[in-house]
């Protein structure tokens, strides 16, 4: 009976708070995030600060704190096959939502970067690993894998208040996390449900004071500078849409939004904070999600896909098994190309041609048939533990010719890279890549530059050492450092037993598997005399240079 006494004592309270923060907020005659939805594009401008707000509201402290939920430790995995889970994909270290899909072995698929106007492309957020490659002088193609999930086109979900584009720049304790569509209404954060861009977030001090605002970028993440103190926060629901219950599981992977008034209760925060979700479903009684209207969706294809070169050869016999999907070649290289590589649309024209996802799915169906599950991807670790030891990077900048660059800013809300590539002009500009299925802005949690001797022989035809037996050094990016790292594709116990191969890995410098982040890793094959400045602390610039004789594109 007292529990029932107090639970109806509290919630009468929050009602009369929440009447009293309208009241307030009508009469808030500060400036607050539009409230329109503006989805990035390859031509959006980066600059985006949230707005320092100071109205008073009710004291957040009088909201109660809940019970202290598990943490999930920091997960480990790799470098064997036997430190994998079976739904932990091994070339991520992430857990993946069907795990039928790690026994087929992966696709991999020569997808083109020029000319500009296959930009963006379609499915690069749904590889695991993508190698970006010189093809002649100054111009670069794309090589993605794809295993353990299938490329979907989205119509994203958005909130509110416009999507933020610009990367979160961390200058005090982090305060921040996610807002995610919580497809099943489980209260858990599922690897497949994706983040909800342009929900407005209110950030309050421990007096009440409305301090920030900020809102969610195309993937859902969010983020606040805060000092030591107590802070709680606010999310804005979309019009029609719910919270989902809050509290259920593990802490890192939950939801933390009160159901009825989007706001997670007052805590002390003394150090960096990546904990507090909210997971938004849809009205009572529609679930599962209604189908969108297919007018709403982009074309179900991946590519541009275009021709096969000689890298894919080393690429695929590095991954067992595994699949080539190419738009021909040159009659130099086309009969030195894996048995397994099936062509598709063969003078599709110098823009590539679509590739259906029912045509995707289908190849690796008919690969795994032909091929089996008995493959083994394992060979890198992964580690979420916070790395030490590196050089500060913040931002990356990639620069093959003047018409060709790319850059990389770190986002400590997602702890990884964020993608933005030039408008192709000899005034360059950055502007945000994004994934033609969703139009989502690309991030990978490593990046990495390897260098790896090329040789020419012809132009336009250039080889890559990463056959069998090849070793070398490069960087590794991540958690806002630069690390030295070798990599090889020696073999090992499991190479010399099993007379198979499994693929590149990478090292530190004294040998020992090197840690990357759980999540996507974007490798760049530069050759071995490119050259890498640092301009001021944390903004590196690798100028990458063709082999002589590369020929023009």
């Amino acid at each position: 009976m007292l529990k029932k006494i107090y639970s109806y004592l509290l919630t009468v309270t929050i009602t009369l708070v929440l009447l009293s923060s309208c009241i307030s907020e009508k009469n808030n005659t500060q400036t607050s995030p539009a409230e329109k939805t503006v989805a990035p594009t390859e031509k959006t401008a980066i600059t985006l600060e949230p707005t320092p707000i100071s109205e008073p509201v009710p004291p957040a402290t009088e909201l109660s704190n809940p019970v202290p939920q598990p943490t999930l430790s920091p997960s480990t995995f790799g470098p064997q096959e036997e430190d994998f889970p079976e739904d932990v994909n091994p070339l991520t270290g992430m857990q993946v939502a069907d795990a039928s899909l790690l026994e087929q072995p992966a696709l991999l698929l020569s997808i083109t970067h020029f000319p500009p106007e296959v930009r963006p492309q379609a499915g690069l957020s749904f590889a695991p690993w993508v190698f970006e490659y010189l093809i002649a002088t100054g111009t670069t193609r794309l090589a993605a894998v794809f295993h353990g999930q299938v490329p979907y086109p989205e119509a994203p979900l958005t909130g509110g208040c416009e999507i933020r584009i610009e990367p979160f720049q961390q200058d005090a304790i982090l305060l921040g996390n996610r807002v995610w569509l919580d497809q099943n209404a489980d209260g858990d954060q599922s690897p497949e449900e994706r983040g909800v861009g342009g929900v407005c977030v209110k950030l309050y001090d421990e007096d009440g004071q409305l301090i920030q605002e900020t809102s969610s970028d195309s993937n859902g993440y969010y983020a606040f500078n805060v000092g030591p103190g107590t802070h709680s926060v606010e999310f804005v629901k979309p019009e029609g849409w719910e919270f989902t219950e809050p509290n259920v599981g593990l802490e890192n992977k939950d939801s933390d939004a009160d159901q009825a008034t989007g706001r997670i209760d007052a805590v002390q925060v003394e150090a960096d904070v990546r904990l507090w979700d909210a997971g938004l479903i849809p009205p009572s009684g529609t679930l599962p999600l209604i189908e969108p209207d297919p007018a709403d969706l982009p074309p179900a294809q991946v590519g541009p896909i275009r021709s096969a070169r000689l890298l894919h050869i080393h690429l695929q016999n590095l991954l067992q098994d595994s699949c080539l999907i190419y738009a021909g070649a040159t009659d130099e290289i086309e009969n030195a190309l894996p048995a397994c590589a099936m062509e598709f649309k063969r003078g599709a024209g110098p823009g590539g041609s679509m590739l259906d996802i029912s045509r995707f799915v289908a190849i690796s169906e008919q690969n795994t048939r032909n091929k089996g599950s008995d493959f083994n991807y394992a060979n890198n670790l992964f580690s979420e533990d916070m790395q030490v030891g590196g050089q500060t990077a913040t931002q990356v900048d990639m620069f093959f010719s003047v018409l060709n660059q790319s850059r990389w800013v770190y986002d400590p809300a997602y702890q990884g890279w964020l993608r933005y590539v030039d408008n192709t002009s000899e005034r360059t500009e950055f502007h945000v890549d994004t994934d033609r299925l969703s139009g989502r802005q690309l991030y990978f949690e490593n990046l990495m530059v390897l260098f790896v001797e090329h040789e020419v022989l012809a132009p336009r035809i250039i080889d890559m050492y990463l056959q069998q037996g090849q070793a070398g050094s490069g960087f590794a990016f991540r958690d806002g450092q630069m690390f030295e790292i070798n990599w090889n594709t020696r073999s090992g116990e499991y190479e010399k037993k099993s007379g198979l191969r499994r693929p590149i890995a990478f090292l530190d410098k004294e040998g020992n598997p090197f840690p990357l982040r759980p999540g996507r890793s974007w490798i760049i094959i530069a050759t071995p005399y490119s050259a890498y400045t640092q301009s001021e602390p944390g903004t590196w610039r690798f100028r990458i240079y063709a082999p002589p004789g590369a020929g023009d594109y």
